[in-house]
């Protein structure tokens, strides 16, 4: 993929991606990661692209200005655990540890990032595990696998199999959003749709859940803006 440059404070890099179905020049910016990506026809010139870029920068840098900032996880950062920040600070011994406000993470400092990803894949893994095991029993549905990803484009899904897939990163929601997430995708298991019956299911195992999904909605991409080096 050809990657252009508009300079500037800060220099902006644009993914340019050419596609036979475009019609027209089209600029997105990503909400999750602040990817700029630029759509241009196959056969139009990068000068005319150039052109569009420099067309649009006041617009593009608008919206990146309104993004998230990165967040690297490492050694005196906070990472979200459970809706809870914790200040990750050296710990002793081999594993991972809680006390209070913070995560005591043993190891050098470079590896810090790395530990706190895995050790947040664990929590997760147990956490979904639990609770769709309970929302399973409640409907009288049986699961298949449990899969965690770091998905970008949906918190979960349920495959006509019965096997589930999860983001791991829901382990840093409030408890309450995770359970959502789960009972959401163990409702599929009785209605592979959603269509007025699978959310009577869902609130059936669930509860209400306008508070959760709004979460998510308004919340929720800032979970994808923590980076474990």
């Amino acid at each position: 993929m050809t990657i252009l440059v508009l300079e500037g404070d800060p220099v902006v890099r644009v993914h340019l991606r050419r596609s036979a179905q475009a019609r027209r020049l089209s600029l997105r910016v990503s909400r999750l990661d602040g990817k700029v990506s630029l759509t241009v026809p196959t056969r139009a010139p990068e000068r005319e692209a150039l052109a569009f870029l420099r067309e649009k920068e006041s617009w593009l840098r608008h919206q990146l200005a309104g993004q998230p900032i990165e967040q690297i996880v490492g050694m005196g950062a906070q990472v979200p655990l459970g809706g809870q920040l914790f200040e990750i600070v050296q710990g002793q011994g081999r594993r991972i540890s809680i006390q209070g406000t913070q995560l005591q993470v043993p190891g050098r400092d470079e590896t810090a990032g790395a530990r706190v990803q895995g050790y947040l894949k664990a929590q997760a893994r147990l956490v979904l595990h639990r609770e769709v095991e309970q929302f399973a029993t409640a409907l009288g549905k049986p699961f298949g696998r449990i899969t965690l990803r770091d998905t970008r484009s949906r918190w979960g899904s349920c495959s006509s199999t019965g096997n589930l897939n999860f983001s791991w990163r829901l382990v840093m929601a409030p408890p309450n959003v995770l359970s959502y997430v789960a009972a959401h995708e163990v409702a599929h298991l009785a209605q592979m749709n959603h269509s007025e019956r699978f959310w009577r299911v869902c609130e059936e195992l669930f509860g209400p859940y306008k508070a959760e999904r709004t979460w998510l909605r308004t919340e929720g991409t800032a979970l994808h803006r923590y980076r474990f080096a």
